[in-house]
């Protein structure tokens, strides 16, 4: 069983950043891949970002592309969303996702592609 947990939630205001940061209990693994994933109000899950350390290639959603920065130390197992330049609608739960292998590219958006999932933390943008 690997242990996930999220930290570093809060309430901003728009144009805000904001780190978010995920610790998960898996031996480093270089086939670990990590994706963070979002819930808004009466919204479905949404892929918001994803790191795999075996290349330690990096993948966003269209709609945080250039503003997030996703980044982890692989011996940590330790992941960290950089959010830049916060709008309302990045108003969410955010929840860090593990898989303990390389989660092909075609799947890496899918919720159902890991296997376990952190509490989630709460991301307020308002003024």
């Amino acid at each position: 069983q690997v242990q996930v947990v999220e930290s570093g939630g809060g309430l901003v205001q728009p144009g805000d950043s904001l780190r978010l940061s995920c610790a998960a209990s898996a031996r480093s693994n270089n086939g670990v891949t990590m994706a963070w994933f979002r819930v808004a109000p009466g919204q479905e899950r949404e892929f918001v970002a994803a790191i795999r350390w075996n290349g330690g290639d990096t993948h966003y959603a269209d709609s945080v592309k250039g503003r997030f920065i996703i980044s982890g130390e692989r011996a940590k197992t330790t992941m960290y969303l950089q959010m830049n330049r916060l709008k309302p609608e990045d108003t969410a739960v955010y929840y860090c996702a593990v898989d303990r292998s390389r989660v092909i590219l075609s799947a890496l958006r899918v919720g159902q592609s890991y296997d376990f999932w952190g509490q989630g933390t709460q991301v307020t943008v308002s003024s």
